[in-house]
């Protein structure tokens, strides 16, 4: 109880110092919250409010979670095929109502340009956070130091870089790009000053405008 309502007003405390500072931005039906005291008067029912997290063992167990998680964590918020119309106004697009069973679960939706970005930002992560991130000790940023100070402890040499394989008759070399982090692949070696046989295929990029 006393977290939730610490929780409580901090959270609103921040609302209200960001909104004296400009640092908010309203559109289309949430435009008059611009303005301090339509602010407040919005924010004021939330302070009587009790706030707690309800949470409680999944019906299905902890499989079904991660299912649904997986879900979100390698998928943009949504995707191209589910956009039919898009003007300067709105945005019509398919949606499925998981409490209809049948054919009729499958509908549209037209929402205002506004609230379709706002609800599309949602699934945006802050800067700096990720949406699979590792912790303790194999954790990215101290992943290196810490496996070395390991070996050191446990007196084991660390292991010898594995040998360049071969993907469709091309070498694989062991160290990654450094700029996708990719694997390298060795399609021809020529002599300096010599120019190459091997020519690269074109890359034709084909953007949806429908």
């Amino acid at each position: 109880m006393v977290l939730s309502k610490l929780f409580r007003r901090l959270m609103l405390e921040r609302l209200t110092a960001a909104h004296d500072k400009g640092l908010l931005n309203f559109h289309g039906a949430h435009a008059p919250l611009a303005d301090a005291k339509a602010f407040a008067a919005f924010l004021a029912p939330l302070k009587k409010t009790r706030w707690f997290v309800y949470a409680k063992r999944p019906f299905a167990g902890p499989k079904a979670v991660l299912a649904y998680l997986s879900r979100y964590t390698h998928r943009v918020a949504i995707s191209n095929r589910r956009l039919i119309v898009a003007d300067g106004g709105t945005v019509t697009f398919k949606v499925k109502d998981y409490r209809i069973e049948g054919a009729g679960r499958y509908t549209t939706m037209t929402l205002d340009t506004h609230e379709f970005i706002r609800r599309f930002l949602l699934h945006v992560l802050p800067k700096g956070f990720h949406r699979i991130r590792r912790y303790g000790l194999l954790a990215s940023g101290v992943k290196a130091a810490n496996l070395a100070r390991m070996r050191a402890l446990l007196d084991v040499a660390p292991p010898d870089p594995p040998e360049p394989e071969a993907v469709n008759g091309a070498d694989v070399l062991p160290i990654p790009c450094p700029c996708c982090g990719g694997r390298m692949l060795i399609i021809e070696r020529f002599e300096a000053g010599c120019q190459p046989r091997h020519r690269s295929t074109p890359v034709i990029i084909r953007i949806d405008t429908s």
